[in-house]
């Protein structure tokens, strides 16, 4: 059945293309590129959204169904309301597009090849349930195919390097930053005594954070695109926002505080209104279920808004290259494509994405709201950083290294909580063996101090020689326990080991598939 769906929004696409292609020359490598295109989008939404949605599915905040409801429609949203109408053709600009000069056909062949190889990629790391990057797998595409064009000397080796660069980066941000928020919680709310009172202080205030996190996030990824239509809106009514191509991060910032303000005020008065009488970390963590919900949605339109034109990109460049017969650095994307973007991402999701949700909810470590949260705050805050910084990073990069962030923290705490523990058990049991080693050591003393030994008392000194000995392992085996307490492990190595390298392996696999694909396509359409 998911099958058939799938196999039925790749032909209506088909005969979308097929049925508007008249007056378009070499309108075959469009239709062919849009079945390719369809069929990326449906893996995009399989692979990539799952990301966003899958800590509030594991943590129970969301249902699986209610989850892809709200990601299919606020991805949808983002793409086709604020996808922006322009995209580059090369993607970060990882080969010289000029090496293409007048060679149209070639580029086509390369932004096909690049597509369809990206879209095996994703569909086997799903297959697989490996959580990868879209962005990643584009980007090698276009190497490959560049590549197989043109040579190595096409490839732009200092932007491959901060993409190599970014495999580092994200997840490590993203994960340092949902640790010191799940850090901060539990300080502040889980470890107090008087729960009740420290949740009623400090939730609103991590709340506010998440507040401003988002709304800075939104403008800066979401609305970057349409930012110039928002601006002479505001302006036609007050001239207060400056005119730039996108908003500033000051602006951003400053949108994000206000936005803060009035959630910490209205979270503040409704939570001191509301009566409290469960202090247990369950209930406590109930009062970060909407934040999460928010989350899911506010993340799944940037995301649309963001990162589906870039995924859609080889299409548009695509079908700008076949209307105009020329190669331009940038490509308007008609309409019909970013629909192809948005409603493919959201069948793909419905129809493959629980598979990648189960991996990022629940087969890397155990989540619930309050680590959830934490992860939905550091993907914002990450974003935002990297962005002032110029570093590159991934948005999937950067929520699996929230998950394994947090998973570690647990670890790390549980470690702690037990070594103290297990020490102090451990202690009480040595202090007991060796006081009976004295108690032996004692009696062994009277016995060889005896002047008229029996045969009995013989014997009794070999014994107590033999328990002695016997004492003093047990001795040693104790304090070996207290140097080498084991931790638990929260998070799951096999999947760590698993993501890890897919990570890896998504650029030059990638890239091999759509240089294969090229040649294949070259000698199939000369």
């Amino acid at each position: 059945m998911r099958l058939g769906f799938a196999i039925f929004f790749v032909f209506a696409v088909f005969l979308y293309v097929y049925i508007n292609k008249e007056g378009v020359e070499n309108s075959t490598f469009l239709i062919v590129a849009s079945l390719f295109g369809a069929y990326m989008a449906m893996n995009i939404g399989a692979n990539d959204v799952a990301n966003n949605i899958g800590p509030a599915v594991g943590s129970k905040a969301l249902t699986m169904t209610g989850a892809i409801a709200i990601a299919a429609i606020f991805e949808a949203s983002g793409a086709l309301i604020a996808g922006g109408d322009v995209v580059q053709t090369i993607k970060k600009g990882i080969i010289d597009i000029h090496s293409f000069g007048f060679d149209i056909h070639s580029f086509i062949w390369a932004m096909m090849a690049a597509l369809l190889a990206a879209a095996l990629w994703l569909n086997f790391a799903t297959y697989f349930k490996a959580p990868v990057s879209t962005t990643h797998s584009i980007v090698g595409g276009v190497m490959g195919a560049g590549i197989a064009a043109f040579g190595f000397g096409v490839v732009a080796w200092g932007t491959m390097g901060k993409i190599v660069a970014s495999w580092v980066i994200s997840p490590a941000i993203g994960g340092i930053i949902a640790a010191t928020f799940l850090y901060g919680i539990k300080k502040t709310i889980i470890f107090q005594d008087d729960r009740i009172k420290s949740a009623k202080r400090w939730i609103p205030f991590f709340v506010s954070i998440m507040a401003w996190a988002f709304a800075t996030y939104l403008m800066m990824k979401g609305f970057k695109h349409i930012w110039i239509d928002i601006a002479n809106f505001v302006d036609s009514i007050i001239d207060i926002l400056p005119k730039t191509k996108k908003p500033t991060f000051l602006i951003s910032n400053i949108i994000g505080i206000i936005v803060a303000l009035i959630v910490y005020l209205y979270t503040s008065k409704k939570i001191k209104h509301t009566s409290i009488t469960d202090d247990s970390r369950k209930a406590i963590s109930e009062y970060f279920t909407i934040p999460l919900i928010f989350a899911a949605a506010l993340l799944s339109f940037a995301h649309g808004a963001n990162d589906v034109a870039n995924a859609v990109g080889p299409l548009a460049a695509i079908s700008d290259a076949v209307i105009n017969n020329a190669i331009s650095p940038k490509a308007g994307i008609p309409f019909w494509v970013m629909a192809v973007g948005g409603f493919g991402i959201s069948i793909g999701l419905a129809l493959y994405g629980p598979k990648l949700i189960k991996t990022v909810g629940s087969e890397i470590t155990e989540l619930d709201k309050i680590r959830a949260f934490s992860i939905a705050i550091a993907a914002a805050i990450t974003v935002i950083i990297a962005s002032q910084l110029g570093l590159p990073v991934s948005s999937t990069h950067i929520a699996i290294g929230g998950v394994f962030g947090v998973g570690f923290l647990r670890e790390w705490l549980d470690r702690v909580k037990n070594l103290e523990d297990k020490t102090q058990i451990e202690r009480i049991n040595l202090e007991v063996e060796k006081q009976y080693l004295e108690e032996l050591k004692n009696s062994f003393k009277k016995l060889q101090q005896k002047d008229d030994k029996t045969l009995e008392d013989y014997e009794k000194i070999v014994e107590l020689i033999k328990e002695i000995k016997l004492e003093e392992k047990k001795i040693k085996k104790e304090k070996k326990v207290i140097k080498s307490i084991k931790k638990e492990k929260y998070v799951k190595r096999d999947a760590l080991k698993k993501i890890i390298a897919a990570w890896i392996v998504t650029v030059p696999v990638a890239a091999l598939l759509s240089a294969m694909i090229f040649f294949m396509l070259k000698g199939m359409f000369i």
